[in-house]
């Protein structure tokens, strides 16, 4: 990062950030909810969230997830960035969590069109 201070902005979804990944690695239902809301912000063609999964979170996961997304809307880095070894953890965090990569699922369905003879 930057020599230039940080928002009030950034360093709050910075603090979100860190507790909601600490959650994601818990074991409750929220947790896998939390977990693809992170690996959604990391990758979001491969890992997509379903907004509507924010219905089911309590309100103090919310709050902390909003506050990551106004960091992220304007980022000085990914989101994985602010953690070691960051883009490793947040695969972890989906192949724990089955998460599904549909990066890999359109090549398998792409390769499954062309083996049979489908249009793509």
């Amino acid at each position: 990062m930057t020599g230039i201070p940080k928002t009030k902005i950034e360093t709050e979804g910075e603090a979100a950030l860190r507790r909601l990944f600490d959650v994601a690695n818990g074991h409750s239902g929220q947790c896998k909810i939390i977990a693809r809301f992170l690996v959604g912000l990391y990758n979001g063609d491969r890992f997509p969230f379903d907004l509507t999964d924010f219905r089911v979170i309590d309100s103090a996961l919310f709050d902390d997830c909003l506050a990551v997304l106004k960091m992220d809307a304007a980022p000085r880095r990914e989101v994985h960035a602010f953690f070691p070894d960051g883009g490793h953890q947040f695969e972890k965090l989906a192949e724990d969590w089955g998460i599904t990569d549909h990066r890999l699922m359109r090549l398998a369905l792409k390769d499954f069109r062309e083996r049979h003879g489908q249009p793509a």
